[in-house]
């Protein structure tokens, strides 16, 4: 596994854009050969930040001439892959098994595994010694090195593997083919330092790195003279932004400057610590007038016992403290929230803590987990791993008890009108419009397609548990929300 780094990023993308030019060398010769361009798919496992990077291999691809596709049996295949939870890892291997049977049909076919699952040196030994029809394996870090591993690639011929352990290099400035022309993803940092003990992020992921507040206001403004409307600004903690830049920047900092860019209409951001959330962000939240009235805010577990088990930093006391602080300064807000079902050594005692913390904070909404081993972490080799059958118990209790309460507090702002971001066609009805409001809650109303990209005033007819059906209206008086 190769380790290298830091050079100077801007000759750095000069060269990529050099090596993207080598690309389309080669799909000039496929296109002579086959009389049209060739096919590619990127499929992307995993959370906003691998969404993001898809969007850059999508584009460094487009660059090159490719035609993209969601068709599996094209002549390019990109994984870009997730292990936060071993469940990810299965349904990768599922899919090569698949894939090497396409291939067998199409000797011009090639597959590309990058992304998290590729971090792992097991993960990397498996593909060799099972799956060695793969052609290209890199990781998380040299994902801007996309041109030029492709060329590696093709010239080489075999398996190429470039991953690298760790990097303080961020290259940005390559093109990206976004998924929305009007809202984007904009990495304002890589890496984790937290080590939770359940949690392979940091190994995966490489320690903390913030990038220079100049460099992301730049690249917003790009992308809202673009047509942009709404970033989602992504980290693994957004809190803790800034503290490796040589002149510290605080997260709160950087919103109150992103909030001052022109045609930019509402911003997001993923994810908060609880244990980093300032009364800086806090007071940030309340005056603002763009960032959206929603914050996902990872419990993992109500059990003080098991949070410090967790490596988390935090106690269900100092975490039921902040979410009362939030709701009483920043009115409106919509909660959700990670939740662990089953880590090692959880009693009955420790689950109605974390059920009393769901009664308490009444979420929005919550992504409910049962705890996954992952090799390498602490957490995988603690002696009391709970029960199969207990755990999925517990888990359908907290799932009912999540969904009961988000019913709930969805029904609150039934008969309102908000102000909604038209983001697709939906897909079982054509003669309706999905969007969003700004506290994320999604919405159907008769449209015209053209509307697509616009934030409206929709009138939330009625609650439907996890989504509204409304009327699109013309009025003057709208809550933000």
């Amino acid at each position: 596994m190769t380790n290298t780094h830091q050079h100077n990023d801007t000759a750095e993308q000069e060269r990529q854009q050099q090596y993207i030019l080598r690309c389309g060398e080669y799909v000039r010769k496929f296109r002579l050969r086959r009389g049209r361009a060739p096919l590619a798919l990127v499929k992307t496992f995993g959370c906003q930040m691998n969404e993001r990077d898809s969007e850059k291999l999508r584009g460094i691809l487009s660059a090159a001439g490719y035609e993209l596709t969601d068709r599996e049996d094209a002549d390019l295949v990109v994984y870009n892959t997730c292990t936060v939870r071993e469940n990810a890892n299965l349904k990768v291997y599922g899919r090569l098994g698949y894939l090497g049977g396409l291939k067998k049909k199409n000797p011009d076919m090639h597959i590309v595994l990058c992304g998290c699952m590729m971090q792992e040196e097991t993960v990397v030994e498996k593909i060799r010694s099972s799956y060695s029809f793969v052609d290209l394996i890199f990781g998380t870090h040299n994902i801007w090195k996309f041109a030029q591993l492709l060329c590696e690639m093709y010239e080489k011929g075999g398996m190429t593997v470039d991953i690298w352990k760790d990097t303080d290099q961020v290259v940005e400035d390559l093109p990206a083919q976004r998924t929305y022309s009007f809202k984007s993803g904009v990495n304002i940092m890589y890496g984790c330092n937290n080590f939770c003990t359940y949690c392979i992020v940091p190994y995966v992921r490489g320690r903390e790195r913030s990038r220079a507040p100049k460099d992301i206001l730049r690249e917003i403004e790009r992308l809202c003279d673009d047509g942009v409307v709404e970033v989602m600004l992504l980290g693994q903690n957004v809190n803790s932004y800034g503290k490796t830049l040589d002149v510290p920047v605080s997260f709160a900092q950087l919103l109150q400057e992103v909030e001052k860019i022109d045609g930019l209409q509402r911003i997001r951001f993923m994810t908060s610590h609880p244990k980093d959330l300032s009364e800086d962000l806090i007071r940030v939240m309340s005056e603002s007038k763009k960032i959206c009235p929603h914050l996902h805010l990872p419990l993992q577990s109500g059990s003080s016992r098991l949070l410090k088990r967790m490596n988390r930093h935090y106690t269900k006391e100092s975490y039921l403290d902040l979410c009362s602080r939030l709701r009483q300064q920043v009115p409106g807000l919509s909660l959700t929230t990670d939740i662990i079902v089953g880590f090692p050594g959880e009693t009955e005692e420790d689950f109605q803590e974390t059920m009393d913390v769901v009664r308490r904070v009444r979420y929005d909404s919550a992504f409910t987990f049962i705890y996954s081993k992952r090799t390498g972490t602490p957490a995988a080799s603690y002696p009391d791993q709970v029960p199969e059958e207990i755990v999925h118990d517990r888990f359908d209790r907290l799932l009912a008890l999540v969904q009961e309460i988000g019913r709930e507090q969805a029904m609150r702002l039934e008969g309102e009108t908000r102000t909604v971001l038209a983001e697709h066609v939906n897909e079982q009805d054509p003669s309706l419009v999905t969007g969003r409001l700004a506290n994320n809650m999604v919405v159907h109303f008769p449209a015209d397609p053209s509307v697509i990209g616009t934030i409206l005033p929709v009138r939330l007819d009625e609650c439907k548990g996890f989504y509204y059906l409304g009327t699109p209206c013309i009025e003057s008086q709208v809550d933000f929300g």
